[in-house]
């Protein structure tokens, strides 16, 4: 351990967007902190592909929940802005192409959902919209600030009633499919507001209801985009990290996570060259499967199988094309579903294959920043879901399978030639776009293969463990490694999640474990938040108009004296029915009750 006078140390495995994050936190609160990364870029799955002029982000390309975005820069005293991170809102959000020559425009702007959804639903249907909305709202909320800012180190923490009393509200044991079936009544709508579990790497038919809340912070919060690419957020931790001392060695390989000769105390790690570096903690970033069965003693263990046997997410074929002309057809975010919905992701998540007819994602980068391509010209992103490998081809144990899965050793150019084939005449006959093949000038092209070879990432699946009920939460691989001390981990296979915002959220809840387990001042701990959602704090000075009442006490009263009213009038009713009498009229100008007679 670090002497008094000596800055504790500290190694992050792996210099992906959780990694770099944790590095910066890590050194705020006082540590010495080497990253290493295997590759000769950082960012990981989060970084870019170049070709003369044209730029592709390799992975993610949707910067969602931009208040945990927010959160990371402002714990770190400083903001997206003061590290020129430029923002730019994707509008609209997606457009949908249909098989039937239908499209849909999904947009933040309410007065835009209202007219699509009443072209298919009518006026009811955006009532029904709205409902739908409310609930995604809650499950938004609740997920934010129940498990994105807490973790779960066993299952005695599904029992904190913070947590416990909402889980029905939840909806963890439905399916996005299902729960979206009730507010949306025809196939058309249940579709589009189904496709994001693809974000999860699950079937929206498996997927539990809470992730509706990706689709609601979509319409809620809107979908941006960075200037320059998504890697001009991990580049602006970076410039962070750089300027707290942080060490990023690219290029280097780490082989194995060295430990105490009893195995209990981690003491570094060792790097493919034969390099020991020796410090008081190591956090893991890189795949946390790759790294159970790769980096540590013994790594056979009955755990590390076990990770290998759970569901993964899915794999993608994503084409890179660099085009010679403007396809204006295409904007920023398109969706293509398969007329077959259900049988493309069954394909995909249930059998591990690659489905005849797919469902999947265009990103026409140059569309909102112009810098992704040359002028007059289209940077185009296409990302097809496919299963994942059966085995992996990384482990250094025996192999072990979660069941089916796509074979290394496939003909992959006969079958990325196929998808092409069917993505290209896909895109012409629902846009009616001019021929696409002639003006793809230059591609790149990521498989199974190589999202496994290069990131490490096991059996290929981009968005590491599936999210179902019992992968997530305290069922999720632990933050912190069960048997070796000062070992942790952070990204898309721990908790809480995939995703860069979800990932980010992550490294905050590693880098507090490790404080707190040091006993070290987490240094944002009492920061001010620089995002105003919770409303005017109440108080003896809180103006007048702030004042949160719950309702005016004339309402309040008004409502009272109409229910009094309607129960006053309903006994009178009531009792006069019962009575036998009636009301007669007396010619004479008189009014009188009778006895029975009219």
């Amino acid at each position: 351990m670090a002497s008094a006078d000596k800055k504790p140390t500290a190694i992050v495995v792996g210099a992906g967007v959780g990694g770099i994050a944790t590095a910066a936190r890590l050194s705020k609160a006082g540590y010495s902190v080497t990253v290493l990364e295997k590759n000769s870029f950082t960012g990981g799955r989060c970084s870019l592909i170049n070709h003369s002029g044209y730029r592709f982000d390799q992975g993610p390309s949707l910067l969602l929940l931009p208040k945990l975005f927010q959160e990371t820069f402002h714990d770190l005293s400083t903001s997206l802005e003061a590290e020129d991170v430029r923002l730019l809102k994707c509008d609209p959000n997606y457009n949908m192409w249909f098989g039937d020559g239908e499209s849909f425009e999904l947009s933040s702007d309410t007065s835009v959902m209202k007219r699509e959804i009443e072209k298919w639903e009518g006026k009811d249907g955006f009532e029904r919209y709205l409902a739908w909305l409310a609930e995604a709202h809650r499950h938004y909320e609740i997920s934010v600030r129940e498990v994105l800012h807490k973790n779960f180190t066993s299952v005695f923490n599904l029992l904190r009633p913070s947590f416990l009393r909402h889980l029905v509200a939840l909806h963890p044991f439905e399916s996005i499919y299902s729960r979206a079936a009730k507010y949306f009544w025809t196939e058309r709508l249940r579709r589009v507001f189904t496709f994001g579990s693809m974000y999860m790497g699950m079937s929206p038919f498996d997927a539990p209801g809470t992730y509706s809340l990706l689709q609601y912070t979509e319409l809620a919060e809107g979908i941006w985009y960075p200037v320059g690419g998504f890697h001009a957020v991990v580049a602006a931790l970076v410039r962070i990290c750089e300027r707290s001392g942080v060490n990023i060695r690219l290029d280097t390989a780490v082989s194995s996570v060295l430990t105490s000769p009893t195995g209990k105390q981690v003491t570094g790690v060792q790097l493919s060259t034969g390099e020991q570096l020796s410090a008081d903690l190591v956090v893991i970033n890189a795949d946390l499967v790759y790294a159970y069965n790769n980096l540590f003693p013994n790594s056979a263990t009955s755990y590390a199988k076990t990770l290998q046997k759970r569901d993964g997410s899915c794999s993608s074929i994503s084409f890179y094309w660099s085009v010679s002309q403007t396809i204006p057809e295409l904007k920023t975010h398109n969706i293509f579903l398969a007329d077959e919905y259900r049988e493309s992701f069954d394909s995909i998540f249930d059998r591990q294959g690659i489905p005849d007819d797919p469902s999947f994602y265009v990103n026409v980068p140059s569309r909102v920043d112009s810098t992704a391509a040359p002028e007059g010209k289209d940077a185009i992103v296409v990302l097809v879901p496919v299963g994942h490998l059966l085995n992996s081809a990384t482990s250094n144990t025996e192999k072990a399978t979660s069941g089916p899965g796509l074979l290394p050793e496939q003909d992959w150019d006969s079958i990325v030639s196929s998808a092409r084939k069917t993505i290209i005449s896909t895109i012409e006959a629902r846009t009616g776009c001019a021929p696409l093949e002639p003006l793809i000038i230059h591609e790149e092209l990521n498989t199974p293969t190589s999202w496994e070879s290069t990131f490490n990432l096991d059996k290929g699946s981009i968005l590491g463990l599936s999210h179902s009920f019992f992968n997530v939460l305290a069922f999720r691989p632990k933050t912190k490694h069960p048997s070796i001390s000062g070992v942790y981990f952070v990204g898309a296979s721990t908790h809480p999640g995939t995703g860069v915002p979800i990932v980010l959220a992550g490294a905050k809840i590693t880098t507090e474990q490790i404080l707190h387990d040091r006993g070290i001042p987490i240094p944002w701990e009492n920061q001010d938040s620089r995002i105003r959602d919770h409303g005017v704090k109440q108080g003896k000075g809180t103006s007048p108009l702030d004042v949160l009442k719950s309702r005016e006490g004339a309402v309040f009263l008004s409502d009272v004296g109409i229910l009094a009213m309607a129960a006053l009038v309903l006994v009178l009713v009531l009792a006069y029915v019962n009575s036998g009498l009636s009301v007669t009229w007396d010619w004479e100008g008189k009014k009188g009750w009778g006895t029975g007679r009219i």
